[in-house]
């Protein structure tokens, strides 16, 4: 992607962006010029590089609305601007909705779109002073557009983390674009958690009409097109990176001989 988009001169933020998707998102930003910083609340287990060029990394506790704040205050004195943000991080781990509490939901919601929403209003504030304003990017999941059970209260936030997007893209246009990508399977260093060895894997893999799961660098990759001005008029959408989405379970069920068309 950076042989064909220059985001030399830009200045990223990755929440989440030390491993898995996040870390393949701030390797995708580097090869495309930019400078990028990336947060979470435990570094990476090495520095992120790419292209001869390290990210940044900057400790903060997402949900703490006064260091989110902060940190974006530090970006600004010490870089002088900002162009994109990508709020990558969330997740949820597996649970019945009935075998927790509403305690356990309401963190989920805080991590997976509270969070998101306080740090694009604190990246707001930097980008519309700007010539050429910013852009901000939601880390969505299928699980928002489709039943999630296990994953309740995860499925409920990134449903409204992408309803948020759209709005955000009106309130906040011209000066800065806000969208959507609506992950599926990505393959991770922790895949073999979900889904077990590399024949589960493969196996996980086959039921996506592309027959595999995506690779964290085809996630940092669209990230790039979107902060850049290939992507000048998208604003207010949800791209979906999930290989064709899941097969019609009626499908594999279905005893009917069907025609062939032509």
């Amino acid at each position: 992607m950076a042989t064909i988009i220059d985001l030399s001169g830009y200045v990223a933020v990755v929440t989440g962006g030390t491993r898995g998707v996040g870390a393949g998102i701030t390797r995708a930003l580097l090869e495309a010029g930019a400078e990028v910083v990336t947060c979470a609340r435990r570094p990476p287990d090495q520095p992120l590089a790419a292209a001869g060029r390290t990210a940044r990394f900057l400790p903060v506790d997402l949900r703490d609305p006064d260091a989110v704040g902060a940190l974006f205050a530090q970006v600004q004195a010490e870089y002088g601007r900002l162009d994109t943000l990508v709020n990558n991080a969330g997740g949820t781990p597996y649970r019945l909705l009935a075998d927790g509490d509403a305690g356990h939901a309401a963190r989920t919601i805080e991590l997976n779109l509270t969070a998101p929403l306080t740090a694009s209003l604190a990246a707001y504030g930097l980008m519309r002073e700007q010539d050429r304003g910013g852009t901000i990017t939601m880390i969505g999941s299928v699980s928002g557009t489709r039943p999630s059970p296990g994953t309740a209260a995860y499925g409920a936030a990134k449903a409204g983390l992408e309803n948020l997007a759209r709005s955000l893209a009106v309130e906040w246009a011209p000066a800065v674009r806000v969208n959507t990508l609506v992950l599926g399977m990505v393959r991770t260093e922790l895949s073999h958690l979900h889904y077990g060895d590399e024949d589960g894997i493969a196996a996980v893999g086959r039921t996506v009409p592309l027959g595999r799961l995506a690779e964290p660098a085809e996630i940092g990759d669209a990230c790039v097109f979107l902060a850049s001005d290939r992507g000048a008029y998208i604003s207010g959408a949800a791209l979906h990176l999930h290989g064709g989405g899941e097969r019609p379970a009626f499908l594999g069920a279905a005893t009917v001989n069907r025609p062939t068309s032509h």
